[in-house]
C-alpha cells in the first residue's frame, strides 16, 4: 500500500470513529434513508403501476438508491466537514503530509462505504424480496453510483462554504435535497412531468446520475440519452471542482 492509500485509510478510519460518536450524523447515515424510502414507497402507491416501468417496487429501488446517495453522501458529508472545520481538525491536517485532496477523500470514505453497502442491500433485497429483476446493465448502474458519489462529495464540500455551523447544515442542504427529490427522478419519475418541466429538470445536478442508475436497472435508454446523462454529470462535476477550489474554507471565519 502506497503512502497516499495509507494516509487516506487512516483519515477514513478516524472519520468513521467520529461518525460513530455523532448521533445526528449516525441517524442521517443509517436510519434516515430507511425512513425516506418508506415515504417514497407511500408516495408511489398513489401512482398507476402502468406509469412505472418496473412497477412500484422497481421505482422504489431506483428512487431509494438516489435517496441513499443524497442523504448519506451529500447531507452527511456536509455536516462532517463543517464539524471538522469548526473544530480546527481540517486546519491541523493541512500541516501534515496529507494533500488537500487526500484530506477531503479520506473524510468522504465512511459515507461512501455506508452508501455503497446500503445500495447493495437495496439491490439484493429488491431482487429477492420484492421480485424485481436484477439490473439489466450493471455496468451503467455501477457507473451511476460512482459518478453520484464523486459529484455529491464535491457538492457537499462546496456547500460547506455557505454553512456556518453544524446546526445550520440541515437548512443549507435542504434546497438541493428537495430539488433533487422532485426534479431528478428520485421521488417522482421525470417521465410523469410535463415536457418543458422534464427538459429543464434534465439539467439538474443529479439528473444525469439518476438517468444512469435508471438505465442500469431497466437496460433502457438510447446512446443519445446516455451521452447526455454523462455530459451533464461531467459538466456539474467541473462546476463543483471550481466551486470547491474557489470557496472551500479550511478553518472557521473569525
Amino acid at each position: 500500500m502506497n503512502a497516499t492509500a495509507r494516509r487516506m485509510t487512516a483519515l477514513g478510519r478516524a472519520e468513521l470513529t467520529l461518525l460513530g460518536r455523532n448521533k445526528n450524523n449516525l441517524f442521517i447515515a443509517l436510519l434516515m434513508p430507511l425512513l425516506m424510502i418508506f415515504v417514497l414507497r407511500s408516495t408511489l402507491v398513489q401512482m398507476d403501476d402502468a406509469e412505472l416501468p418496473l412497477g412500484m417496487a422497481g421505482a422504489t429501488l431506483i428512487g431509494g438508491t438516489g435517496m441513499v446517495l443524497v442523504l448519506v453522501v451529500y447531507m452527511g458529508l456536509v455536516s462532517a466537514l463543517v464539524a471538522r472545520r469548526e473544530e480546527l481538525v481540517l486546519k491541523r491536517l493541512r500541516t501534515g503530509e496529507a494533500t488537500d485532496l487526500e484530506i477531503l477523500a479520506g473524510a468522504a470514505l465512511p459515507s461512501t462505504a455506508i452508501a455503497l453497502a446500503q445500495c447493495a442491500v437495496l439491490a439484493v433485497g429488491g431482487a429477492l424480496a420484492l421480485d424485481v429483476p436484477a439490473p439489466r446493465r450493471p455496468d451503467l448502474l455501477v457507473l451511476g453510483l460512482l459518478a453520484g458519489i464523486l459529484l455529491l462529495a464535491g457538492l457537499a464540500a462546496a456547500t460547506t462554504a455557505i454553512t456556518r455551523n453544524v446546526e445550520s447544515a440541515g437548512l443549507t442542504t435542504l434546497p438541493f435535497f428537495l430539488v433533487s427529490a422532485m426534479g431528478s427522478g428520485i421521488m417522482v419519475p421525470r417521465d410523469l412531468l410535463p415536457d418543458l418541466a422534464a427538459d429543464l429538470c434534465r439539467l439538474l445536478p443529479l439528473s444525469g446520475v439518476m438517468d444512469l442508475i435508471r438505465s442500469g436497472w431497466l437496460g433502457a435508454g438510447d446512446t443519445g440519452e446516455l451521452l447526455t446523462a454523462v455530459l451533464t454529470t461531467l459538466a456539474w462535476g467541473a462546476v463543483t471542482v471550481f466551486a470547491v477550489r474557489r470557496w472551500f474554507r479550511w478553518e472557521p471565519r473569525r
